[in-house]
């Protein structure tokens, strides 16, 4: 008997052991599952961002051609601005990369700040077309044709059109758009990946305890508000909501304050982008944050009192990917017929919490945070370069007007304008390698090198008029004029030398090829004249018609005004080289000399034109 029963307890204490053992070893997977799927969890999310990034970046690219026109027609009206905002960011799928772009624009002065509020609105509605993407991951069903709407359907097949068209594709525009096939196709899978990861962590206590906290709607709008801050990417935060529906454990009423917590935690970015920037540009960063922060504490407390005295039902069921899509659209445009009518009001709000200093800020410089979108940059510059070049006009046709009427008020005018020709030559030049940096497309490349190659026309033809202004002050000093010949022969070419400065103006300001065309052949005519007057000159000092300290002057004014027409003549090869995508200026302007009957023509009617006065 006692043998028996010593057995019996040998047995069960084998069998408690074997039973504890294998508890151990359930336990063990369940923390190593749990663990496994944590990591997923993150590579899903690193791939969701990264693949957000990528096709971002070059949906900005693609786009960035049609931002310059759009930008071109915009108005106060706040519904065009309000549609502006949002289907730019409908297109490249983020309404902090809009917003930055915005400010970035008022810093420069391509936007006012009225249009700035209407746009941004109209970017916090823009975005939510991200969240209706992502919806499609949570499609199910039997029917094959349905089935084909969900992304994991469909992506590798984008991804294998990606891969291709990025890799062996030469065009710069079918390249981005692998990029944005790759892009994507990479959002999508680090999307299930998240998915597939959370639905497994749906059974741990701790993770359903998170969403039991969240259903305090202060907790949950601080939730979504750390989170888009963290990202920076209102879209991305939906997205990750979104993955997270899949455990069952997201409710209507814990998902809703998350939503609006997005829109403030992505004013980060914006305000991050509004430290240095002028006065204009911060008042528009946080005109953002007004919108996004007043809205978001008006609407949590009504969603509050809803739930707190109406408590509908609907609030405690399980969110879904489209549920979170609504919720996000709902949200925004409630935001929006908010403040939409109240434009004005946010821009005096801003007016006042930013007010006006008593000195003088500089003139708007490049602004460096749209270095992010090159096209837009480029724009930027081609502004900047086309008043440097307008200074560098001025400057000289005061400088000639100076020879004949100087006045202490002109020669500070032209003094200035150099200089100021002169920081733009040092700042565009700057910039522009900056741009040339990143990868542009074809037409991009040519305008960025062309306007990196005219830089220094402009500049040197600044430098030109502080010449002839220093010609027109020794004459002035030494109390020196012009014989009557001499003064015949400068009404001449200085008409000839203002004539080829507004063509070849006109030619760069505008892109017009006809106006470039008339350059050359002009050039030509004041090469041939500066040669006859410098020998009409040097015999009218043999003959004592002229003093040796006239000569010498008169001598820098032909020389001055013979380089002025050289460098209106880069600048319409350039022109010219653009219009036909080539950048051997030498061989633009030999072809069009030498094979050109457009050439002859007007060399003929310039030369008779000039020497007719």
């Amino acid at each position: 008997m006692d043998f028996t029963f010593a057995r019996f307890r040998i047995l069960q204490c084998i069998h408690y052991t074997e039973i504890r053992k294998k508890t151990r070893q359930i336990k063990v997977r369940k923390i190593l599952m749990t663990i496994f799927n944590v990591f997923s969890l993150l590579g899903g999310l690193a791939l969701f961002l990264f693949g957000m990034d990528i096709m971002g970046k070059a949906l900005e690219k693609q786009a960035g051609g049609q931002l310059q026109k759009i930008l071109s027609k915009l108005t106060d009206n706040p519904l065009k601005g309000f549609f502006l905002g949002l289907c730019v960011t409908a297109v490249i799928q983020s309404s902090s990369a809009t917003t930055v772009m915005v400010v970035g624009f008022v810093n420069s002065g391509l936007m006012t700040l009225r249009q700035a509020v209407n746009v941004i609105m109209g970017a916090n509605v823009g975005t939510t077309v991200t969240g209706w993407v992502l919806s499609l991951g949570g499609i199910s069903s039997d029917n094959i044709w349905i089935r084909l709407l969900k992304p994991s359907s469909f992506t590798p097949v984008l991804a294998l059109a990606g891969i291709v068209m990025y890799l062996f594709m030469k065009d710069s525009k079918k390249k981005d758009s692998g990029a944005i096939l790759l892009g994507f196709s990479v959002l999508m899978f680090g999307m299930e990946t998240m998915s597939s990861a959370v639905s497994g962590l749906s059974e741990v206590p701790e993770f359903q305890q998170l969403f039991v906290m969240f259903k305090n709607p202060l907790l949950g709008l601080l939730a979504g508000t750390l989170l888009t801050a963290l990202i920076q990417s209102s879209s991305a935060s939906v997205g990750i909501l979104q993955a997270l529906t899949v455990t069952g454990q997201v409710s209507i009423g814990a998902a809703i304050p998350i939503v609006m917590g997005d829109g403030i935690g992505t004013c980060v970015t914006a305000m991050i982008s509004g430290v240095g920037t002028k006065r204009e540009a911060k008042r528009a960063a946080t005109v953002h944050l007004l919108i996004n922060a007043i809205g978001s504490i008006v609407w949590v407390t009504v969603f509050w009192l809803i739930k707190a005295f109406l408590k509908p039902a609907v609030l405690d069921s399980s969110a879904t990917f489209v549920g979170i899509a609504i919720i996000n659209t709902g949200f925004k445009i409630l935001n929006t017929a908010l403040f939409l009518p109240l434009s004005g009001v946010l821009e005096k709000l801003v007016c006042k919490l930013i007010p006006d200093s008593k000195d003088a800020e500089e003139d708007t410089e490049l602004d460096e945070r749209l270095l992010f979108t090159p096209t837009l940059a480029l724009q930027q510059c081609s502004l900047k370069e086309i008043e440097m070049a307008r200074r560098a006009a001025q400057a000289l046709k005061n400088s000639i007007k100076s020879i004949t009427a100087y006045t202490p008020e002109l020669a500070e005018s032209i003094k200035e304008d150099e200089q100021r020709c002169d920081r733009y030559e040092d700042m565009l030049a700057t910039y522009l390698v900056k741009i040339g940096s990143e990868r542009l497309a074809d037409s991009d490349s040519e305008e960025a090198n062309m306007l990196l190659k005219l830089l220094g026309d402009f500049e040197r033809i600044s430098d030109h008029a502080v010449n002839l202004l220093e010609s027109a002050e020794e004459m002035r000093d030494k109390k020196i004029v012009f014989s009557p010949e001499a003064a015949h022969d400068f009404s001449i070419i200085s008409s000839a030398v203002n004539e080829i400065l507004d063509l070849s103006m006109e030619a760069f300001i505008n892109n017009d090829r006809a106006k470039a065309g008339d350059v050359e052949p002009l050039e030509q005519v004041i090469d041939e004249m500066k040669e006859n007057m410098r020998t009409s000159h040097v015999l009218r000092m043999r003959n004592g018609e002229c003093s040796m300290e006239m000569g010498f002057v008169w001598s820098d004014i032909l020389t001055n005004f013979e380089r002025v027409s050289d460098h209106c003549s880069n600048i319409a090869g350039c022109v010219i080289d653009a219009a036909e995508h080539n950048l051997n200026l030498h061989e633009t302007l030999g072809n069009f000399k030498h094979n050109s009957k457009a050439f002859e023509e007007r060399y003929k009617y310039y030369s008779e034109k000039y020497s007719k006065i």
